[in-house]
Order: structure tokens, then sequence, then C-alpha cells
């Protein structure tokens, strides 16, 4: 099927007979059968969805939920601990059921991006205008087109009249576009391709023809599809909690691998008691309740920010909130209000004028062609009396003169009022009047009004100029428009939200950067940047990136603080460099250009007034029109980030550290040094505070910079800990021995109070960097603590005590334990200072 929109075509810059020629069609259209035959082969867009099923199995993939998953079966099968098996699979399960309930609810963004073009057009076939659905429009087509159309796809203008399109949700550009008939360079940008329209952008304005150079996946709206049918991209928190597991699974396999070994081969135990022995270890090393604890702080993170009014659609975009570093934005609706302003109304000299307002409020006011946002601008700023004004005659807007005209009858006289494009207004003067009424030749101040000019365009605003001449007569015609007087400028803009530059400020004070990427050109994606407090910024454009190799691009894209003149899918090439930098990139966005972007970012932030694409590929969307919850969620997002990583710095050190000595102390004793069942009991004990960490307080320096996580941290931390930990195990084994000897069950007994004791008093140490007592816990952290050292002691005591391999401790064995676990606290206090000073990296 005939079509220019393969990749890299360039309908844009070829002559018009050419292209036409290129698709195999005319100006009178084509014929039904040619039509029949291009449908059959055509390559539309059709929504994609993962199946319920395959969203599932996505939950349960992670390795550290494969790990606990096989946990799970040997405490069923080999180790007869069906407890602490229903306990797994019951944490695990749960996890990923909300897990896939939040996201099976988000999972139709291609979904909508056919909701939106569900419509007619008007194309020639066989030479007659008919009306069709859109999706039967194939390249080839002539399609005529008028105000509210929307465009059926990527097409080439054949001819046009006074034509303006919206192009915002593409280009991200507020202003109406004007288009018109020429051959453009190959290598013209996408926001200045004005011979061009694009799918899903509509009709403002005007008349045209154009032939649909392609349809479906072969158009810029097409090719952002595409990408939102790819899987979402790895995010931080996944990559990391990945390696994590990997890291898991290698010390369970060298533990149960040795404890095994040593048993077996130095020991000379039996190999069924071994093996048990070993597998008992590799379980209690596995942190149980991770998929627990991780969903308890995520949905709390989720219900907090709920009260800000933010959705949280994705749990784990809490956590890659809490870890961004990098937050790249679209100016349009997002740090800018996406709504034309009227700035200012300013003489040749730069002063302020009322009396310029009032006559472009006449102009506006009375004008009665297209409803515009410059026009809604003017009449929105400031509103003048118009009861004793009346409307005499207009000359509507065009594409040749780009100005507009409006005649009314005031104070006697009739006066025509003519607004418009800066240089055409002027080619209708020959006067200027000044701040003082008096009026003088134009020639005398041209340069002064150039100059003036330049200025506010260089700062991004959008210039027109304002004239006024009385014109007698029953009716006016464009060659009415002479003569004329010219009063000032009216400056336009798209400015930031009030809260921007604050937001900006609060999320740098956080270690957050903001990057801005826009279609706009250099001069406004600066003004709009120093607005919000970016100052002297690098600058790049789309031109630029495009003659990058991959290297570079990484390099460019870490330095650069705004991208100016970027087509849709630069974006996600600009996301996507961001985070092989390194960086954990955040995107907030509001269009259909922004989708690709949304989806490839670590976390996509949308607002409740985007286009529905956008709000679907994004994981959170913001429904007050507010920038400072993204400050907020920027701080739930660290307090997860901080309480997850709380649980597992304790179950990989203290676990190990446990493991460690257990594997040590079966090495030289005939006995083990605790039962299966009694490892899995002590395991089980500690998982009760362990899961309040999940509302435990977070200490304000936690929360100051970016957090992430890093395997090689976790090491050092999970050796540091857990070896010293173990000395004081071996200290404890070395005190019953000397004062019990070889007693087997005074043995199991004391060592299981001591391993308890000291794995709470861990959790206090570990949970700050600060001192445990100078930071205060959640009261419920604090009310686990207490109940299960209780609990504790009073198994020992209990009915259950012999049943479960114990005996009632003597007291001097209590004091020593006591003593051993408070001795234990200032020792962990002194590793957590060296640590931190010294190995934290």
């Amino acid at each position: 099927m005939p079509t220019i929109s393969s990749p890299g075509s360039a309908f844009w810059s070829v002559e018009g007979d050419q292209l036409l020629s290129q698709l195999e069609t005319t100006e009178n259209g084509l014929s039904q059968a040619e039509v029949a035959r291009r449908l059959a082969g055509s390559d539309k867009l059709r929504p994609h969805r993962e199946t319920a099923w395959s969203l599932l199995v996505d939950q349960f993939k992670s390795p550290i939920i494969i790990l606990l998953f096989c946990s799970a079966i040997l405490s069923f099968t080999l180790l007869n601990d069906r407890t602490n098996g229903v306990i797994i699979v019951f944490i695990l399960i749960a996890s990923g059921l909300l897990s896939f309930w939040q996201e099976l609810s988000a999972a139709d963004a291609v979904a909508k991006l056919m909701g939106m073009i569900e419509t007619k057009g008007t194309v020639v076939r066989d030479g007659h205008d008919v009306e069709i659905p859109l999706g039967e429009i194939v390249p080839g087509d002539i399609v005529r087109l008028r105000a509210g159309d929307l465009i059926p796809g990527d097409c080439r203008l054949i001819t046009a009249r006074d034509l303006f399109l919206n192009e915002a949700v593409l280009t991200g550009e507020s202003f109406p576009v004007e288009k018109s008939v020429a051959v453009l360079p190959e290598q013209t940008p996408l926001g200045q391709r004005v011979n061009s329209l694009y799918l899903g952008t509509h009709v403002m304005s005007g008349l045209a023809t154009a032939v649909v150079a392609g349809t479906g996946r072969n158009t810029e709206f097409g090719k952002i599809s595409e990408r939102l049918e790819v899987k979402q991209p790895e995010t931080g928190f996944e990559r990391g909690l990945r390696h994590f597991g990997q890291l898991l699974i290698k010390i369970v396999m060298v533990i149960t691998v040795v404890v095994f070994c040593v048993n077996v081969g130095v020991q000379k135990k039996a190999v069924v008691e071994s093996l048990m022995l070993g597998l008992s270890l590799a379980v209690g090393m596995t942190p149980q309740l991770l998929p627990a604890v991780t969903g308890v702080v995520l949905a709390a993170g989720a219900k907090a920010m709920a009260r800000h009014q933010v959705i949280i659609k994705q749990l784990l975009a809490i956590e890659n909130l809490g870890s961004m570093t990098v937050l790249c934005s679209d100016k349009t609706g997002t740090l800018t209000e996406g709504v034309i302003h009227l700035e200012a109304t300013v003489d040749i000299d730069g002063k302020p004028s009322e009396r310029i307002a009032q006559q472009a409020y006449l102009n506006a006011y009375f004008q009665t062609g297209f409803t515009n946002p410059i026009d809604r601008a003017i009449c929105d700023r400031q509103q003048f009396e118009t009861g004793e004004i009346q409307k005499l005659d207009e000359i509507p807007y065009d594409f040749v003169r780009k100005r507009l005209s409006v005649r009314v009858l005031q104070g006697g006289r009739k006066q025509l009022i003519t607004k418009g494009a800066l240089a055409n207004v002027l080619e209708c003067c020959t006067q200027v009047e000044t701040a003082d009424g008096n009026l003088v030749d134009l020639a005398s101040h041209r340069e002064t009004i150039s100059g003036r000019f330049a200025e506010m365009s260089n700062d991004g605003l959008r210039v027109l100029g304002l004239a006024i001449r009385e014109v007698d007569g029953p009716h006016i015609t464009k060659a009415d428009e002479q003569g004329m007087t010219f009063l000032g400028f009216l400056v336009f803009s798209d400015p930031p939200k009030a809260d921007a530059k604050e937001t900006i400020a609060q999320l740098r004070e956080l270690g957050v950067r903001l990057k801005v990427i826009t279609g706009d050109n250099r001069a406004v994606a600066a003004t709009i940047s120093h607005r919000v407090g970016i100052v002297s910024p690098m600058i790049v454009t789309g031109s630029e990136l495009r003659t990058l190799h991959d290297e570079m691009l990484v390099q460019r894209v870490r330095a650069a603080d705004i991208f100016a003149e970027v087509e849709p899918n630069q974006k996600e090439q600009i996301i996507r460099a961001l985070k092989r930098s390194g960086e954990v990139v955040g995107y907030l966005g509001d269009g259909i250009n922004d989708a690709s972007a949304l989806h490839a970012a670590d976390v996509g932030i949308s607002v409740a007034s985007a286009v529905d694409v956008a709000r679907e590929a994004a994981q959170v969307v913001l429904l007050k029109q507010d920038l400072s919850v993204l400050v907020q969620g920027v701080l739930e997002g660290r307090r997860t980030f901080s309480n997850t990583l709380k649980y597992v710095f304790f179950a990989i050190s203290a676990n190990f550290g446990y493991m460690f000595s257990l594997a040590v102390a079966s090495m030289f004793l005939k006995f083990d040094p605790l039962l299966p069942s009694q490892i899995l009991l002590v395991n089980l004990l500690a998982d009760f505070p362990a899961m309040a960490l999940a509302t435990d307080t977070v200490d304000p320096e936690q929360i100051q910079r970016p957090r992430r996580w890093d395997v090689g941290f976790i090491i050092r931390f999970m050796m540091s800990f857990g070896l010293v930990s173990s000395i004081f195990d071996f200290l404890t084994f070395g005190a019953m021995y000397y004062m019990y000897g070889l007693d087997e069950v005074i043995f199991h007994t004391g060592w299981f109070l001591e391993s308890t004791l000291t794995g709470l008093m861990i959790l206090l140490v570990i949970r700050t960097q600060r001192s445990f007592f100078l930071s205060r816990p959640g009261n419920l952290f604090l009310l686990s603590l207490a109940a299960i050292a209780s609990l504790t002691v009073w198994i020992l005591y209990s009915p259950f005590s012999q049943t479960l391999g114990f005996v009632e401790p003597p007291l001097k064995l209590l004091v020593i334990v006591f003593a051993i676990t408070l001795l234990y606290g200032i020792g962990m206090e002194v590793v957590k200072r060296l640590f931190y000073r010294y190995l934290a990296g």
C-alpha cells in the first residue's frame, strides 16, 4: 500500500505533484475499489491491553518472591512447619493481588488513544465529497477540512485559507498554529512544519484540502501508541529489588551448601539431619515479611497521598518518587497554566497603557469570527463598559493580512481598531501616538518599536500590534487599513503556575533537579525556566540531539537544564538517556506528546486536566492543579522507602549474624545449636515488630536526599552488623558452656532467649542513624517490641516450653542473657557510628 510515512520519510519536504504521484492518487481522490484494496492492507491503531492473566503472573516474577515461595515449599515439606509455610504463602498472595488490582485498572492507555479519534471526516472519492468514519481513511485520500475537524492522519496541505490548528496535545504549543502550503527542508522540526497536519490535532479556523500521507501506526500519533505497547521499562526501585533478590539467593545457596558439607564431612552427622539444618538456616535468611512490609508501607503512603488529592495508580511509584533524582517536565499545562494570558498592554516606550487595553478590548469583544485564545485572553484580563459603543463593521482575520479590524462608533466618532502580527499592523500605519498623546511620524520611531518587539520576543512573549484610524462611510474594506496610527503592543504569555517556582525550589533542596523538555523555541523555554527559578540554564535543541551518538547523548542530557524544539519521540529518548546515566527519573506531562515519556520514566506524573492517554500512561495523577503536592509525594516516597530499608537492614544483618552463628556452632557441637522448629520460632517472633516498622516514624535527615537500592551498601551493612552480632552470640555460648557445660536443653533455651532479645535490640538500633535513644520510634513499633520481649520470656515458663524443647531457665542464666543483650545494644551503637563514618560510602 502506498505510504510516505515509513521510517526515514519526510512528506513535508516533497513537491506536491511528486507526493501525489508517490501516493498514487490525484486531487480527484481515490476510487472506491482502490480504497477497499488499501484498507485491506492498512496498519490501524488497535488498542493493546495486557491480559489479566499476564498482569497477575507479573506480580510473582521477582527473585525475592520466587525465593520466598521456595521457602514456603520447604516449610510445608522437608521442615514440616506448616504454620510458617501458610504465613509466607498468605503474605505473597495478598501482596501480589493488591498490586495486580492496582495495575489492572490502569491497563488501557492505548485504548484511550483510539477513543480520541472515533469520529467522521470528509474525503474526496471518485471526484465527490463524502463523509466517512476516520477509521476508513487511507493514505492517498484527499480530505476537506474546516473549523472543528479532527485531523484523520498525518497530512500534507494542498490548499489552505486562513488555516489555524490547535497542536497543543502534540507539540505543547499553547497558541493556535498557522498553516500554509509550502515545501520545507527535510530537517524541519515537527513544531515548525507549517505545511503538515498531524493525527489527533484539530482545526480551529479556516478551510483546507490535504492529502493523507500516513494513517494508523504510520503517524506521529501511532509512534506514541507503539511505545505504550512496549512493556514499561524496569524502574530504579524494581531494579534494586531484583539485585537484592539475586544477592539473597546467592547467600542462601552458600549457607545451605557450606552447613551441609561441614555437618556431613566434618561432624559425620546424618545426611538428612544435616540437610534439614542447612535448609532451616536458608529459610531463616529469607526476609519473609518483605512483600508484606513493602505492601503496608506503600498502601499507607498511597492513603496519605490520597488526602492530598493525589491518585497513586501503581504502588511502587511511591518508592520511585522517593528515589527520584531528576524531574523532567513539559512546560505547557504542567509548569505553566496552559492558558494564554494578556500579560500587558504597553506603548512604544514600554509603559502600561489603559487606552491600549480599552481599544484592544473593543476589538476582541465585537469581533464575530472564530473563538480564539487571543481574544479570550484580552476579554478576561479587564472588562470595559460597552453600553454606549456600537459596532458598525469588521474585517475578519485572514492568513494573508494576519490582522483583524473592527469599526465602532464611540463618542460620536467612527473608529477603526486593528490588531494583529506586529509587522502586518505596522504596514498599515504612517504615524505613532506617543505617551503624551502627540502624533509623530512612524519612520522616526520604527527602530524603537523593532527593538522593543525583539526584546519582548526574546523573553518568550507573544507580541501583537494595535492601531486605530477614524473611517467614515457606510462600509469598510481591506483598503481602509491604511494611514493608521500605531498605539502600542499587546503582550501575551502562558504564565507559570503560581506555586511552580516555590515547588521547584523545594525539590531542589530535596536533591531533585528539574529539566524542562518542550516543543517551544529556545526563547520561550528559557523565559519560562527563568520565571520558575532556573538560573543560567544550559539549553539543548531537538536538532542538536539528532546529531549526538549514544555516549555523547548521555553526557549532554545530564548537563542540560532545558530541551527546546523537541519532538515527541525525543522526549522518550531523553528520559532513557538520563536513566542510562544512573538517574532515577520522574516525568510530569499532560499531552499526547508526553505519553511515551510518561511510560518510559521511573515514575510518570500527570494532572487531572491532562488528555486521557497521558493520565492513563502515568503512575501518579494530581487531582488538584497544585504542584506542591509533588513535594509531599517525594517526602512520602522517602518515608516509605526508609521504612522498607529498615526491614531489609534488619533482616539481612540480624539474620545473617544469627545464621552465621548457628553454622559455626554446628561445627563444634555434637548437637544442633537450635532445633529447626526453634530456628523458625525465633524468626517468627522477630517478624512481628519488624512488621510494625511499616508504621515507624522517620528522622528528618533520612528524607532530605534521594535514596535508592545499593547492593554494595547492603553487603557492607550485613557483614559489619552481622559478624559483630555473632561475637555476642559466641559470648553467650561461652557463658553457657562455662556455667552449664554441654547441656543441650539449657543451650537451646539460653540461645533462643538471647537470639530473640538481641534481635529486638538490633531493631531499635538500626531503625535510625542517630543514637537510638535520640530518635522516637512509632508507638505501634514500641508496643510490639515490648509485647514480643514479654512473650519470649513467657514461652520459657509456659506449658508449651517442654513441647518446644526448652526448659525453665535458671535465674543466673536470665541475668547473663539480659546483661549480654544490654552490652549488645551498646556494641551495636558503636558499630553503627563507625559504619556510617567510614563504610557507608
